[in-house]
C-alpha cells in the first residue's frame, strides 16, 4: 500500500519553558537538558481532539485534488486523549467529509497508534474491503495534563495529522509501505503503571520515567533492526529515522545503538513537545518534501503500556 500525502494541524498558542519556571520553578535549561523540549503547542478554548483531526483532514484533502473525499472507503483514527468516547474522532472526520456507509474505526494503543492504525488499513486492503483510506492521529494532551506535576507536566503538546493511504500507487511521490511490524510488551517492567491516564481519577501521570526510557530505547532500536533485516535493508542505507517524539535523549540513544549519525533523525519535540501518536506523523509530513526516489525511511514508535512498532517506507 502507499501513503499518498500527509498534512498536520498545530494549535497557534506556543507555551515556552519559562511558563513552567514561573509555575513551579523548573528552569528552562533543566527541561531542555532532560527532554530536548523548548516549546510546545496548546489547543485554544473550543479546540479539541476532534476539531484538530477535522482541520488536518481538510488540509490533506485540499492539497491532493486527485484524492477526493468521496474516494475514501475507510477511516481509522488513533488517540489516547479522546474528546468523546462515543462520538469518536473517526466519526467526527466522517461527518466532515460526508461519506456514508464506510467502515469507521477509532483505536487507542498509546503512542504507537499510528502504526496500529496503518496495520488495520493494511488488513482491510488485504481482505478487499477498502482501497482508499484516511488515517488520522490526534492528541489533546493539555486537556488531561497537570501542569503542576514537576515530573511530567512540562512534556505535553497538542496536534494532529492526517494521512491519505491507497492500495495502489496514485502518484510518483507516493511512499510505498514496504513493511509494518508492531507488538506489545505490557508484561514487561512497569508497563502497567509507568504512564497512566485515568480520566475519572487524574490526568496524565508518569511516575516511572526511567523505566519508560530504558524500554523505549530497547524496543525502538530492536524493532527498527528487525524490520530492516526482514527487508534486507542495511542500516547505513536508511535515509531518515522518524522516532516517536517523546524525548530527545531517547532519539539520540536509539541512533547510537543503530550506528546512525544525528542528522538521520527527524525531530520536532524541541518545538512541539510530546504530541503522542501524532508526533511521528507530523514529522513525516515535514520531511515529505525532502524525500527523493529510492529513499528509505523507518518510523519507529513506543508508547505507554509498552506498545511499540516500526514501519519501513520507500519513495
Amino acid at each position: 500500500m502507499y501513503i499518498h500525502q500527509v498534512a498536520s494541524y498545530l494549535p497557534a498558542e506556543v507555551i515556552d519553558n519559562a511558563h513552567f519556571t514561573r509555575l513551579n520553578g523548573l528552569s528552562s535549561e533543566w527541561i531542555t537538558e532532560r527532554t530536548g523540549i523548548r516549546t510546545r503547542r496548546k489547543a485554544a478554548p473550543g479546540e479539541n481532539t476532534n476539531t484538530m483531526a477535522v482541520e488536518a483532514t481538510r488540509r490533506v484533502l485540499a492539497q491532493t485534488p486527485d484524492f477526493v473525499a468521496t474516494d475514501v472507503d475507510l477511516i481509522v483514527a488513533g488517540t489516547y486523549t479522546p474528546h468523546d468516547t462515543i462520538y469518536t474522532v473517526a466519526h467526527a472526520v466522517q461527518r466532515e467529509i460526508n461519506v456514508s456507509d464506510i467502515p469507521v474505526v477509532s483505536i487507542s494503543s498509546a503512542c504507537s497508534s499510528l502504526l496500529n492504525a496503518l496495520e488495520i488499513v493494511e488488513g482491510y486492503f488485504a481482505m478487499g474491503k477498502a482501497r482508499r483510506a484516511l488515517v488520522i492521529v490526534s492528541e489533546h494532551n493539555t486537556a488531561y495534563n497537570n501542569e503542576d506535576d514537576t515530573v511530567a507536566g512540562h512534556l505535553w503538546g497538542d496536534g494532529a495529522a492526517a494521512l491519505l493511504v491507497s492500495l495502489d500507487r496514485l502518484a510518483p511521490a507516493d511512499l510505498r509501505v514496504r513493511d509494518i511490524r508492531t507488538g506489545g510488551a505490557g508484561n514487561i517492567g512497569k508497563a502497567d503503571e509507568s504512564v497512566t491516564l485515568k480520566p475519572v481519577e487524574k490526568g496524565i501521570v508518569m511516575p516511572y520515567g526511567k523505566d519508560v526510557f530504558i524500554h523505549a530505547c530497547t524496543y525502538m532500536t530492536r524493532v527498527t533492526q528487525e524490520i530492516l533485516v526482514r527487508n534486507n535493508v542495511p542500516v547505513e542505507e536508511l535515509t531518515y529515522l522518524i522516532p516517536h517524539q517523546a524525548n530527545l535523549r531517547i532519539t539520540k540513544n536509539v541512533l547510537q545503538q543503530l550506528g546512525l549519525p544525528d542528522e538521520r533523525a527527524v525531530s520536532n519535540i524541541q518545538d512541539l513537545g510530546n504530541t503522542g501518536c501524532a508526533g511521528a506523523a507530523i514529522a513525516l509530513g515535514s520531511t515529505w518534501p525532502d524525500l527523493q526516489p529510492g529513499n528509505q525511511v523507518v518510523v519507529t514508535v513506543f508508547g505507554g503500556g509498552y506498545s511499540y512498532g516500526a514501519m519501513l517506507l520507500e519513495r
